[in-house]
């Protein structure tokens, strides 16, 4: 069994040409299990679970000594816990120090300027931008900006989150904002993209590399604390909270929205660049995008929610309503930033605008009347009839029931 990441690798290298031997001696595999995934493409990959690591026992121990002595080092740290009966390595213990610490002391260095071919790279980053407010909700407000590296060609999403799907279906946005895909991908450790790293040894986190591999993109994760590394996409977003941010007022998500898109086109990607020299859109013309897919990923948030009593499904701190037949099963949810759709099955059942307040019951009108429309059948059955017959007291009892 091999990974995702394995998996990845066979297919980005039969794509750049490379033989079933070739891919089988550089991945260091055998050529059948290189064959199984390149005639079944849609395999899936189970993970295996990580092995038990000498340290775990002693994490705790460690990060006390590290909030009492942050600068200490590994041999100090290693004499404390051979006293504790600790059998491993010193370099499983250096590892982890180092990801705890973050390589907050790595001196600052020198470094060259790198430009990237036309349309070989893209570089991608978050950005928070404070909070929107919906009555007496508070969302926090996210911006991932995407920079076609040769041209400094900028793309901009706002979200409420910065979640796997926000991620996606940004760069999904992205791409067929660009109207094609780069060769790779530069980010820096978000948990979105990077699950776990120690130096150079880096684990992508497996929905993102499923993602990448159906546009053919290699990920390059950026050394931790160098953001010189992604420098254009670090000045980009720099430029948004200088240029765009300043002096303006929203009321939703999609008014920022409209108002970025505006000032992209009118403004970003038109201005002469500081750097290059020449206009972002004018640079831009000269890149060649490999194509998108012809299937494209649904990246909607995804949910199977239970049709309460009231016919309505919760989610996100609200409810929608669904078909009242509908209650007491199981239905899919979907949802983008401006749209929730609920199906049965395969089949669209109701399609909602997104309310990003909290404790709102959104409501269908055609749902409402077609409750009534069951409550006035409920009363014209002949045994509800007799029961209503008894007297006033029957009769609100009934009500409440249908009430309930």
């Amino acid at each position: 069994m091999i990974g995702r990441r394995s998996v990845f690798e066979i297919h980005r290298l039969k794509d750049a040409g490379c033989s079933e031997r070739q891919i089988a001696r550089q991945l260091r595999i055998g050529r059948k299990t290189v064959r199984k995934y390149l005639d079944h493409p849609e395999r899936t990959v189970t993970n295996r679970k990580p092995k038990a690591s000498k340290l775990d026992a002693y994490r705790e121990m460690i990060d006390s000594f590290l909030e009492e002595f942050p600068d200490v080092k590994a041999p100090v740290v290693l004499q404390r816990l051979r006293k504790e009966g600790f059998a491993g390595e010193i370099t499983i213990l250096r590892c982890y120090l180092q990801k705890k610490r973050g390589e907050r002391n790595r001196t600052r260095e020198a470094f060259i300027r790198f430009e990237s071919a036309p349309g070989k790279q893209l570089q991608i980053d978050w950005g928070h931008f404070g909070s929107l407010t919906y009555g007496t909700a508070v969302r926090k407000l996210y911006a991932l900006a995407v920079i076609e590296a040769y041209s400094r060609m900028l793309y901009v999403e706002f979200t409420h989150s910065q979640k796997q799907e926000a991620l996606h279906q940004g760069l999904l946005n992205a791409f067929q904002y660009f109207n094609g895909t780069p060769e790779e991908l530069l980010f820096d450790n978000m948990l979105t993209a990077v699950t776990e790293r120690c130096g150079s040894v880096i684990r992508f986190n497996d929905a993102f590399l499923d993602f990448l591999r159906i546009f053919k993109i290699v990920p390059h994760a950026c050394h931790i604390r160098s953001p010189q590394e992604k420098g254009k996409i670090e000045k980009s977003i720099d430029y948004l909270r200088q240029n765009f941010w300043p002096l303006r007022s929203f009321s939703d998500l999609m008014d920022v929205q409209g108002q970025v898109n505006q000032w992209r086109d009118g403004v970003c990607n038109v201005r002469v660049h500081q750097t290059t020299g020449d206009r972002p859109i004018d640079r831009f013309a000269g890149v060649s995008l490999r194509p998108l897919p012809p299937l494209l990923p649904d990246c909607r948030e995804s949910a199977t929610l239970l049709v309460h009593q009231d016919f309505a499904v919760r989610f996100d701190d609200n409810s929608y309503t669904a078909p009242p037949w509908t209650i007491g099963r199981r239905l899919t949810l979907k949802a983008d930033q401006t749209t929730v759709m609920l199906y049965h099955r395969e089949k669209q059942v109701a399609v909602h605008h997104r309310s990003w307040e909290r404790k709102k019951r959104i409501e269908l009108p055609s749902h409402q009347e077609q409750v009534k429309k069951l409550h006035r059948r409920l009363w014209q059955d002949r045994d509800i009839a007799l029961l209503s017959s008894l007297g006033q007291e029957a009769v609100d009892y009934l009500a409440a029931l249908v009430n309930a």
